[in-house]
C-alpha cells in the first residue's frame, strides 16, 4: 500500500475522494460485465456453461469488490479527513508520462504505429532523456524501422498502418 501523508494543501487529491471513486468505478464496470455476460448466456446450458458464465460471476465479484471498498471509505470517512493520497506536484512526473501516452495511442490510430513510435520514441529521448539529435533520429527511426521489417515482412503480421505505409505500398 502506498505511503499517505497527513497534510491536506491546497493542490491535493484527498485519499477519501478517491477511494469512493475507485470504489464506484469497479462497481460500475462489474455491472457492465454482469449486463453483458447476461447478454451472451451466463447460464448453465445442456452441454456445461455457456459462454457469459464465469464473466458473469466476475463481474458480481468486482461490483461487490468496488461496492465494500466505497461503502468502508464511507464508513472510515471522518477517519480519513486530511490524509492525501498525491499533491498535484508530485503528480506532475506522472503526468509527464502518462499524457504522451494518451497522445502516443490516439497517434496511431491517424497516422499508423510505426510513424507514431518513431514520434513518441523521439519525443522522450528529447524531452525525457535530454539526449541529442544525432542519437534521437538513429533510435527513433531505427526501431520502427526494425519493427516494421520484423512484423510486416517476416511474421506477415499486419500492424495498423497510417498514410506513409500506405503512400509506400504497405
Amino acid at each position: 500500500m502506498t505511503e499517505e501523508r497527513e497534510t491536506p494543501a491546497g493542490g491535493s487529491v484527498p485519499t477519501r475522494w478517491l477511494e469512493v471513486a475507485v470504489g464506484l468505478m469497479f462497481v460500475v464496470v462489474g455491472l457492465v460485465v454482469v449486463v453483458d455476460s447476461n447478454r451472451v448466456g451466463a447460464s448453465w446450458g445442456d452441454d456445461g456453461p455457456k459462454s457469459g458464465y464465469f464473466p458473469n460471476i466476475i463481474g458480481w465479484i468486482l461490483a461487490g469488490s468496488g461496492a465494500w471498498i466505497a461503502g468502508q471509505t464511507i464508513h472510515r470517512w471522518k477517519r480519513l479527513a486530511g490524509q492525501v493520497f498525491v499533491t498535484y506536484a508530485d503528480f506532475k512526473p506522472v503526468l509527464a508520462m502518462v499524457l504522451p501516452t494518451i497522445g502516443y495511442v490516439i497517434l496511431i490510430k491517424l497516422i499508423g504505429i510505426y510513424v507514431a513510435s518513431a514520434v513518441f520514441i523521439a519525443g522522450f529521448m528529447l524531452v525525457q532523456g535530454k539526449y541529442r539529435w544525432l542519437p534521437t533520429l538513429c533510435v527513433s527511426l531505427g526501431v520502427p524501422g526494425v519493427l516494421f521489417a520484423l512484423f510486416e515482412i517476416w511474421f506477415l503480421v499486419p500492424l495498423p498502418k497510417g498514410p506513409l505505409e500506405r503512400m509506400l505500398g504497405y
